[in-house]
């Protein structure tokens, strides 16, 4: 009897154990072929990029990033793992997006659509002298997502939230030529479509917000984010959807940019919080054998 009695205590403490360690250890999430969204390398963003939003390399070149943050109207610009970034002033506060660069070519996107153009060689100075406003060019909307193609001569974006469309069902995304001097040319509008997202992350009536989007230089497929949904979607050529992956709140905190380098290293850049800084998460490409 006494002996019974003696093994209470371990037991419960083996139990509680058990429980602390099943409650401690990490959820894997499932990930694109070629990476794992379950180990980056992190960067952590200074306190002027604490809202972090678009992400953007030049030819692909992962020496220098470009950034921007969604309050003020500055290109930072520094190499990852630099602790400090240096800024050029382009414009007035406002609600900056993303950003994307052409060649020489760097374009800003604002919330409401807005697009505005400068060159790329204006950066390094405290101020941008040439910088063009692109008209009404985008509907009536919010637009987060901005994509410039440098075999295509395109630049693509998706509505996050347009007034003429039900998120639950499609989400569209305009196309433009890219002109050498920066000017853009309507070339056609694309659907992503919002059942095929739900199919393929069991959901049902999703409301679909694009955050970013970017074209993987090694399998040519689109990925495109939505923070709100903490989702990375893959889209073919054809913008068919293919899969999509439930990101990690714990490490995707408000994934708000995405792009690509020239090695198809795939980065995503979070908005800080009160819990933590501004980053930028390093997905190394690893090539299937």
């Amino acid at each position: 009897m006494m002996k019974n009695i003696l093994l209470i205590p371990m037991l419960v403490a083996g139990c509680l154990l058990s429980f602390s360690c099943a409650q401690n250890r990490k959820t894997s999430y499932k990930s694109p072929t070629g990476y794992n969204l379950n180990q980056p390398v992190k960067y952590i963003m200074p306190d002027d990029l604490h809202e972090i939003s678009g992400i953007a390399f030049h030819n692909g070149n992962a020496d220098t990033v470009y950034a921007e943050q969604d309050e003020e109207g500055k290109v930072y610009y520094s190499k990852l793992g630099e602790k400090s970034f240096k800024h050029t002033m382009f414009g007035k506060h406002g609600d900056f997006e993303d950003i994307a660069i052409y060649k020489d070519q760097v374009f800003m996107l604002k919330s409401k659509g807005k697009l505005y153009t400068f060159p790329l060689s204006e950066v390094r100075q405290p101020q941008v002298a040439h910088v063009q406003e692109l008209g009404n060019l985008l509907p009536e909307g919010e637009f987060e997502s901005l994509y410039a193609d440098p075999e295509e001569h395109k630049l693509y974006t998706i509505c996050k939230n347009c007034a003429d469309e039900k998120t639950t069902k499609t989400s569209s995304g305009f196309i433009f030529n890219i002109a050498d001097n920066g000017q853009l040319q309507t070339a056609g509008s694309f659907k992503v479509r919002v059942k095929e997202i739900d199919r393929h992350a069991g959901e049902s009536q999703m409301k679909f917000r694009p955050s970013a989007l970017s074209k993987n230089p090694i399998t040519h497929q689109w990925y495109i984010l939505s923070a709100v949904n903490k989702l990375l979607v893959v889209a073919n050529s054809n913008w068919q959807i293919t899969a999509t992956y439930a990101l990690d709140p714990t490490v995707f905190r408000q994934p708000e940019g995405i792009t690509f380098d020239k090695n198809g290293n795939l980065y995503i850049s979070n908005e800080g919080d009160e819990l933590g800084s501004g980053n930028i998460l390093k997905f190394a490409y690893t090539a299937s054998k």
